[in-house]
């Protein structure tokens, strides 16, 4: 496998996790670098593990996961977007407190953004491609796009206020029925 061919596979793995870093810029109220590191290090971790495990897995893994990760993602994707949709609604005087880069949360959103890296790795495995290198370049790509994507939320968020958490609950949403959709086209 070339190596643009990785970067471009990489970029296009990476952008659920830029969407989805630019609803967690819009929705925190000051980033830490410990935000960063967090969202950034799990969506890259995560990345970087699901083709390792879609190289490994081989077919039937795979295919019966793909029956129904689509809905997996658009689940947890819509529930997270529907609380921020409703934490956009709160009156001025109740802070959005909801940290989306802690616990429960982070796994999920980590997990609902790579689900379609497991697909990839099955893929090079197929095609008797190495791993270890795709992976760890999907990752960082993931972390970088991932970092870029809170510094535009943030950005988006300092211009906007609240009503940008409403668009990045949106954006969520948005990116579940993607996914669900992408996946039916392939029918």
């Amino acid at each position: 496998m070339k190596f643009i061919d990785i970067i471009f596979i990489s970029l296009a793995l990476a952008m659920d996790a830029f969407a989805v870093a630019v609803a967690a810029g819009a929705c925190l109220t000051e980033i830490t670098f410990r935000h960063k590191f967090r969202l950034a290090f799990h969506f890259g971790l995560f990345q970087f593990m699901m083709p390792i495990l879609g190289w490994f897995a081989g077919s039937e893994i795979v295919n019966y996961v793909a029956d129904y990760d689509h809905w997996i993602a658009l689940i947890i994707l819509a529930i997270i977007g529907l609380k921020m949709i409703y934490e956009a609604f709160k009156p001025d005087s109740e802070e959005i407190t909801r940290d989306i880069t802690r616990g429960l949360t982070l796994v999920s959103l980590s997990t609902a953004t790579s689900i379609d890296a497991l697909a990839v790795g099955f893929s090079i495995g197929i095609i008797k491609n190495d791993i270890l290198v795709p992976s760890i370049i999907i990752g960082i790509v993931a972390a970088a796009m991932t970092l870029l994507g809170l510094k535009s939320g943030a950005f988006l968020s300092a211009r906007f206020g609240r009503k940008i958490t409403f668009v990045g609950g949106i954006i969520l949403i948005l990116i579940g029925i993607h996914i669900v959709l992408d996946h039916l086209a392939l029918l």
